[in-house]
């Protein structure tokens, strides 16, 4: 059976007739846009850091399996177990036979894109695991059976009322309590039991330094050191592109990460793990799970030296006021559009056409991906590959025909102010025009520039 393309369309429509929910989005997310943009200009030196990451991602990319066997060889004379997962599935099997192992029943953990991307919980939970998240937002979501809505933000898309209704739904709270703090409180009362009595905990990691077999955790609530210190058992997964080779690289990178993603200098956390804890036991899993295929793809490789800022989410005007449900993904907004397609192709084939082509996303990645290119690219591949709606490649098919032949095209100009004129609403505005569904179509100006060469250069060119 295909597997349905994504409707992002549809579910954008929907986010945007919330009109409260809509602007809080935008106006919440372009904030985290402007901030970043007031501690760029603190840093003289910040096009230079961007530079400098984007080299250095770009070498450790270019030498990725001799940087993977040095992390793991440290990492093992560090204590720590290491393991390898092809892919989700595997990632899973791996964490559920060291459950199983040391009969774990309850798993708290802190925010890992990696085991959203491996549906780690929907495999867990039904083989007798509790797995709780730690963190404000992943909690949040998780309570209400959505996947996260952004990468560094889980929750962005609710107001303070959505998450005082999953309270009092999971928590027996007040349904009517407004007040953040109060709110913040009863997911600490909650959440700390928990941490107090799990089996194990679960991290994922920002940063994989191969010179010293050690990672890097970078977070603003705590919750990953109670984490990773509370039980006696820490696994931490991390996809194999988080690698630098030196511990002097990591500076730059984190002198990028929370300014670019929140407009703050550091993360209140930056924790450095080097091994397990006396009388504990700690393992990383690496995983690939189409990392090393889309290392190959000559257009897009590029994407993996994202360090999951969150920046281009922030600067998308698209996404800002579509929402990251929209995307049916795990990984939303511009970035999301460009990775999305390599874990299906099918199924995300309409996340590259949500976006205007602007560039923002990649004036602001502090890794300098060429965001915005690798989304027309993305376009080409996918019409090359037939994954376009019919509608779309219809009239892309029809545009192209009148635009390769220059007479017809004028032709067709000059008769569009009548058509708009005389022509029922029904025959311009139906399911073959998409666009005119939330617009009206533009006029076409009087006068159109081949019309005005021809009249005052062409003449008066002839006549020299």
């Amino acid at each position: 059976m295909k597997v349905k393309p994504v409707n992002h369309a549809k579910a954008a429509e929907e986010f945007l007739e919330d009109a409260p929910h809509l602007t809080f989005h935008d106006e919440r997310l372009w904030d985290m846009r402007q901030k970043r943009d007031q501690q760029m200009h603190l840093l003289p030196e910040w096009q230079d850091l961007r530079t400098r990451a984007s080299e250095i991602k770009e070498h450790t990319l270019a030498n990725l399996p001799e940087y993977l066997e040095q992390f793991e060889a440290n990492a093992k004379k560090n204590g720590i177990h290491v393991h390898w997962a092809a892919d989700g599935a595997e990632h899973n099997r791996i964490v559920g036979e060291i459950l199983e192992k040391h009969g774990a029943k309850s798993l708290i953990k802190s925010k890992s894109m990696v085991t959203e991307e491996c549906d780690m919980r929907a495999y867990l939970e039904p083989r007798g695991v509790t797995v709780t998240e730690t963190d404000l937002g992943e909690r949040i979501q998780q309570l209400d059976d959505q996947l996260p809505s952004h990468i560094v933000v889980p929750a962005v898309h609710k107001l303070v009322p959505d998450v005082a209704k999953i309270f009092a739904k999971n928590y027996h709270t007040d349904p009517n309590d407004n007040d953040p703090q109060s709110l913040a409180e009863a997911q600490r009362m909650a959440a700390r039991p928990v941490i107090l009595t799990a089996d194990a905990g679960m991290t994922g990691g920002n940063f994989l330094v191969a010179e010293t077999g050690t990672f890097v955790v970078c977070t603003n609530e705590g919750n990953a050191d109670l984490s990773s210190t509370v039980p006696n058992l820490h696994i931490a997964t991390l996809g194999i592109e988080r690698l630098v080779p030196r511990m002097a690289d990591l500076g730059v990178f984190v002198r990028l990460l929370s300014r670019s993603a929140l407009g703050s200098p550091i993360t209140q956390y930056t924790t450095h793990f080097r091994g397990p804890q006396k009388g504990g036991e700690m393992h990383i899993i690496l995983v690939d799970n189409g990392r090393s295929t889309r290392l190959g793809m000559e257009e897009f490789w590029t994407s993996l030296k994202c360090i999951r800022c969150g920046a281009c989410m922030n600067t998308c005007p698209v996404y800002r006021r579509s929402g990251g449900l929209s995307y049916g993904a795990v990984y939303s907004g511009p970035i999301g559009a460009i990775i999305d397609p390599t874990f299906n192709e099918r199924k995300y084939s309409t996340l590259p056409f949500a976006s205007t082509m602007n560039g923002s996303c990649t004036n602001v990645c502090p890794v300098k991906i060429n965001i915005h290119e690798q989304l027309y690219k993305w376009r080409r591949v996918l019409a090359e590959h037939h994954e376009l709606p019919f509608v779309k490649r219809e009239i892309m098919h029809m545009a192209g025909k009148l635009m390769g032949q220059p007479k017809l095209y004028r032709t067709a100009i000059n008769g569009t102010e009548v058509a708009l004129s005389t022509m029922p609403r029904f025959v311009l505005y139906n399911w073959l025009n998409p666009w005119g569904k939330h617009r009206e179509l533009p006029h076409p100006v009087k006068q159109t520039f081949h019309s005005w060469y021809k009249q005052n250069r062409l003449k008066k060119d002839k006549a020299q």
